[in-house]
């Protein structure tokens, strides 16, 4: 049972908004949240902000059919979708048995994108505790923009967690209702 005793917030943006949801980290979050997330509930919740303007999906494309009925699903929501390719790395061999990780990074697409709207914007979300984007998270809050992680127990790096000033660090279940 949910904490009762857990403040809700509402998000105080800064100006025009872009979201950043890095699927693959997301997703993970499914155990720590107690259900899988929904790409929809995410649109639907932070749609409602009049200042954000654009919510992007960045996502492997795969070869399979679910994967392409995901990214259909997805695309119909209205988000701005991101893919490229799935790669399918060997992580081991048990038994002549090839063991293979579905792999798709965005992390440098991401950074790319946000640099290419960092005039267009004044605040920026992201959907990922990864503690590779540090370096983008400081050097956007020199820019005197406003940062903000939503992430999940569990799923923030350290070194997102270290940075005091500028980043607002929030959780997904603790956003309320605007």
């Amino acid at each position: 049972m949910e904490n009762e005793n857990i403040k809700k917030q509402v998000l105080k943006l800064k100006g025009k908004d872009a979201d950043f949801i890095d699927w693959a980290n997301v997703y993970g979050w499914r155990d720590s949240l107690k259900h899988e997330p929904n790409p929809k509930a995410i649109f639907d919740y932070f749609s409602s902000y009049k200042e954000i303007e654009d919510i992007r999906f960045y996502y492997g494309e795969d070869l399979n059919d679910q994967s392409r009925d995901f990214l259909k699903s997805v695309k119909k929501i209205g988000l701005t979708m991101v893919t490229k390719p799935v790669k399918h790395i060997i992580v081991g061999k048990v038994e002549n048995i090839v063991i293979k990780k579905r792999k798709a990074d965005f992390d440098l697409e991401i950074g790319l994108d946000c640099f290419e709207n960092l005039d267009k914007y004044q605040a920026f979300i992201f959907f990922t505790g990864d503690g590779d984007f540090v370096t983008l998270y400081r050097r956007l809050i020199e820019k005197g923009k406003q940062v903000i992680v939503i992430f999940e127990p569990g799923h923030l790096g350290n070194e997102v967690w270290s940075i005091k000033r500028g980043l607002f660090k929030t959780q997904l279940r603790y956003l309320d209702k605007k």
